[in-house]
Formats: C-alpha cells, structure tokens, sequence
C-alpha cells in the first residue's frame, strides 16, 4: 500500500487529465459500471462536527475507495482547517489495500474538475466572461480548472474580503485581464460563467441577479442540507443538474432549502452531468435558458481522482510504500 502525503500529491496534479478521470466516472455511473451510494453523515450533540463516508466502486479503475471527511467550523476558532479528510483505496478484485492519500489536494482538484465538465456540458460555446464568488483556494483552483474550457477573454471575482480578492487578482495571469468588483451581484451582471466558492450558510447570490444565458456551477456551500450559497429564486429560475442526486439530497442545502420553501420540487431536477455526458439527459436546450450545476461532491470522484494520482505517483517513485500483512 503506497501513503501519500499532501506536499507530495500537489506535486502530482494533472488537471486536464483530473477533468476526463471525472467525466469519465460521472459516466460509468450513469452506465452502471460504478456504485455510488447515498454518503453517510454522522454527528452527535456533543460538537457541531459532521463526519462524512463517501465511497465508490468503479469498473474502469478497478478499485473501490472510501474518503472520510471530517466538516469541523469550530475549528476555525482553533487556527485549524475547518475540513479534513483522508482516502482508502482497494483493489476491487481482492480487496487488497492499495493506497491512503491526504484528502486536501484531491478534493480541491476533483471538484474544480466537475465543474470544469459541467461548465462544458452546459455552458454556453460563446461564453467569455468567467466569474469567481469567493477568492479563497477553490476560486483559485477553478480558475486553472477551467482556462482551457471556454474562450475567455475575462475573469471578475467578488469576495466578501476585498483584500483576499484583490490578492488572488495580484496572483493570476489572465487573457483579457481580471477585475475586481465591490458587490456579489456585479458579477452576474458582468459574467456569462460563475462559480460560487464561499463557505456560506445563508445565501449570498439572489435569483433576480440572473440573466438570460447564463452557466453557474453551486459549489462553495458546506455538505449540510441547512446551509446554502444561494436563494431559492436562483434556484427556481435555473435548470438544475446535479453530480448524484442521492448525495445532492444528503448534502445540498441549496437544493433543499428550495425545496422546503416549495420553490421547486425534486422531480425538477434535470438530471445528473453523468446522464448529460451519456445521452441520457438533455443539457442545455437554448442559448436563454439558466443553467446550474449543484455541485455536493461525490465518492466517485475521489476515487477517480485517487487512481490517477497513485498510477503517476508510482510512475514516479513518489510516495511511502507499506505492507499491512507484515
């Protein structure tokens, strides 16, 4: 069993080769060549932690693999991050123990990476201004995600800590140029694309901020289904896909918070960005509707994300090797 650690997966991203790893598991599960079951959520009263299974069971890897994910704010008073996690890896055939890698970097990359495939799927062919709610790492992350996946000859970032987003502007190299702006719904006025990357619990994006035309992928909030990025009209004006329904229902606050507040019902959900890549769902039906991709995150994708990483990492030499048995 090879031990990765963090310091030494950043060393090992690949992200155009982390965005097919991801459609591709998105489509083995709609295939049925991968299982992905509802995650586990536990927690007693004794903290406000949450403590997270997500597993996955992929034909096309070979491998099964669980991350546990530990969602601790309280932490934030303790100088420490506020989310931990770590992935196992089995061989699917024998259950031999294959690999254990720091959760961080790959949960960064991989969902930067679903929302590089859901911005392909859904957006727009003409859509040119890229925009950022939030300026922390993911934002940073889905910048690089997603250079290569439209034309785009401009980035606008709103956060709610100025100084934190004109330090991520200072930081980028952009076609086109960047621009900061004052207000959360600036960016919608300017941005055809945008990711909302922020660690909210009450809505920061309304749905009267939308436009025609418009892609957004709903990533930032915690995986709770009481907090939420964004309101129930942006939720009710969009279409909405998801990346595993069971999960969105788990997790999503976004999605059941607008539900509870009946402004849409689950059965409005389009479908998942798998059953769009498959043929199996309709993605974008004109160049005016809405389109939202509620972005939970899901076993799958960290067992997409750990296999690449472990095939490079041994391709490389890199990494600690164990032998349980002994």
């Amino acid at each position: 069993m090879i031990v990765l650690t963090a310091s030494q997966l950043e060393g090992l991203v690949d992200r155009p080769a982390t965005e097919r790893v991801v459609a591709q598991v998105f489509l083995d599960i709609a295939r049925g060549a991968a299982d992905q079951p509802r995650p586990t959520s536990m927690g007693t009263d004794a903290s406000t932690g949450r403590y997270i299974l997500m597993a996955a069971l992929s034909d096309t890897t070979g491998t099964a693999a669980v991350k546990l994910l530990a969602d601790v704010p309280d932490n934030s008073e303790r100088g420490l991050p506020t989310q931990r996690s770590m992935i196992v890896v089995l061989d699917r055939v024998d259950g031999t123990p294959v690999a254990l890698l720091h959760g961080g970097p790959p949960t960064r990359v991989r969902t930067a990476a679903a929302s590089a495939v859901a911005t392909r799927a859904l957006s727009r062919d003409d859509s040119r201004v890229l925009g950022l709610v939030g300026a922390g790492a993911l934002a940073r992350e889905h910048v690089e995600a997603l250079r290569g996946v439209r034309d785009w000859n401009r980035l606008v970032i709103w956060s709610r800590t100025p100084e934190r987003a004109a330090a991520l502007a200072d930081s980028l190299d952009f076609a086109g140029g960047i621009e900061v702006v004052d207000d959360c719904a600036s960016v919608f006025e300017r941005s055809d694309v945008i990711s909302t990357l922020t660690p909210s619990v009450t809505p920061v994006v309304q749905g009267d901020w939308l436009r025609p035309g418009q892609h957004l992928n709903v990533v930032g909030a915690r995986p709770r289904p009481d907090e939420r990025e964004v309101d129930s009209r942006t939720m009710a004006r969009s279409s909405v896909w998801v990346d595993d329904m069971t999960t969105a229902e788990t997790k999503s606050g976004d999605l059941m918070l607008a539900v509870a507040e009946r402004a849409i019902a689950l059965e409005d959900v389009v479908g998942t960005i798998g059953e769009v890549l498959a043929g199996l769902r309709p993605g974008r039906t004109s160049a005016q509707q809405i389109t939202l991709f509620d972005s939970v995150g899901i076993g799958a994708q960290d067992l997409a994300i750990a296999d690449l990483l472990v095939r490079e990492a041994r391709a490389r030499g890199i990494g600690t090797e164990f032998d349980l048995a002994g």
